[in-house]
């Protein structure tokens, strides 16, 4: 288990986990889903709609649609608060209601407002960045989502797309190592922004298999929701939400940790 610390000790220690653990964390948060229905299924009709509304606008401007895609999904450990307090409650015993998930946004912490805004910058940064390779570097028009398609498939973006591929892959690997864990421990813990940050990256790092599987389910959850057009965040969403409170409670020892109140 390890204790590093940091200067703004003391810092949660990371437990080791087995390379399944994530099955299990999705199955707490399939129990969890089951147990506050209502609240959480908002939470992925809200995602779902916005991921819809993301569509829409980026038909209008097809260079910004890859990156606009993808960079709203930045922002999904931050979208997830409610979720997270939902998890909370039920491990603690209540039957939580949406006005509690409603809360958990109300009373938000300076460091949870600092982290959501670190991640909005993050996505549109991301957008600007692919929107720019795309713009100076594709000669074909992309005036169509069809063409768009067929430029990607038959592969005449060439080292361009891979060139975004690996952009997107190692930004992406950056935030889930910051926020794996660091938004559930903001809301339940107090605890400032560079100490859940910290605590995030030494979870990964001392569990790199386990957490590359928790990488991997996300990403296929969230592939899958694209492919249908968004209606599948309606229940992937409020699952990995949950799951990744469970997440959080399982690979850190916080109990050294004041709680937020």
């Amino acid at each position: 288990m390890s204790t590093a610390k940091s200067p703004e000790a003391p810092q949660p220690a990371v437990r080791e986990i087995a390379l399944t653990r994530p099955f299990f964390w999705l199955q707490q948060g399939w129990r969890d889903l089951h147990t506050c229905f209502g609240p959480s299924l908002l939470h992925g009709l809200i995602v779902a709609v916005g991921g819809l509304a993301v569509l829409a606008l980026t038909l209008q401007a097809l260079p910004l649609m890859p990156g606009a895609l993808t960079g709203f999904l930045l922002v999904g450990p931050i979208l997830c608060t409610g979720l997270y307090e939902l998890s909370r409650l039920v491990a603690a015993g209540k039957r939580p209601r949406l006005a509690d998930a409603i809360g958990a946004w109300r009373r938000g912490t300076r460091p949870l407002v600092a982290l959501g805004s670190l991640l909005f910058v993050a996505a549109t940064a991301w957008v600007l960045i692919s929107a720019l390779l795309f713009e100076l570097f594709v000669a074909v028009p992309l005036d169509s989502p069809l063409r768009f398609l067929r430029y990607v498939v038959d592969g005449q973006g060439g080292w361009l797309f891979f060139l975004w591929l690996v952009a997107g892959g190692l930004g992406a690997a950056l935030v889930f190592s910051l926020t794996v864990v660091s938004a559930p421990l903001l809301l339940d813990r107090r605890v400032g922004l560079r100490t859940a940050l910290l605590a995030s990256v030494r979870a990964v790092g001392d569990n790199p298999a386990p957490m590359a599987l928790w990488a991997a389910l996300i990403m296929l959850a969230t592939a899958a929701s694209m492919a249908t057009l968004m209606i599948g965040f309606v229940f992937a969403v409020p699952v990995i939400g949950h799951a990744s409170w469970h997440a959080y409670r399982d690979v850190l020892d916080v109990e050294r940790l004041p709680p937020r109140q």
